[in-house]
């Protein structure tokens, strides 16, 4: 939860640096769970624009208003922690080849050092297999 505050306050539009899968995966999580709250409170109350999960209300609007730059920010350092730059993030704007998007956020960090700074994990060396004990 550390890291989706930090995000939306101290990192809110900074687009350098990396940022570790669980930084990400954890403010998607959140804005994903906040995002559905504020739609069933909208239907609830009424105030949805025609019914459905699909629609937009006042809340979920200014709600994802706010979190667009966030999100956007989050995304471009998760892909310079994958050694990506943050441009590979227009995949996302053509259908289906987005999902080649979505897998370069689910890998691992590129360890050591890159173009946009250290590894937030702070190895520098990928870690060996653990000894087979047969």
């Amino acid at each position: 939860m550390k890291e989706v505050i930090e995000a939306v306050t101290k990192k809110y539009a900074q687009f350098s640096g990396r940022a570790r899968r669980r930084e990400f995966w954890m403010f998607i999580l959140v804005y994903s769970l906040v995002s559905l709250a504020l739609t069933f409170i909208e239907e609830v109350a009424g105030w949805s624009t025609d019914g459905g999960f699909t629609s937009w209300g006042p809340l979920s609007g200014l709600f994802t208003l706010a979190m667009l730059i966030p999100t956007l920010a989050i995304s471009v350092r998760r892909l310079h922690d994958t050694g990506r730059s943050g441009w590979t993030q227009l995949l996302g704007c053509i259908p289906f080849v987005n999902l080649v998007l979505i897998y370069f956020h689910i890998q691992e960090s590129q360890s050591g050092s890159n173009r946009w700074g250290p590894n937030p994990k702070g190895r520098t060396q990928p870690s060996p297999a653990p000894a087979q004990n047969w």
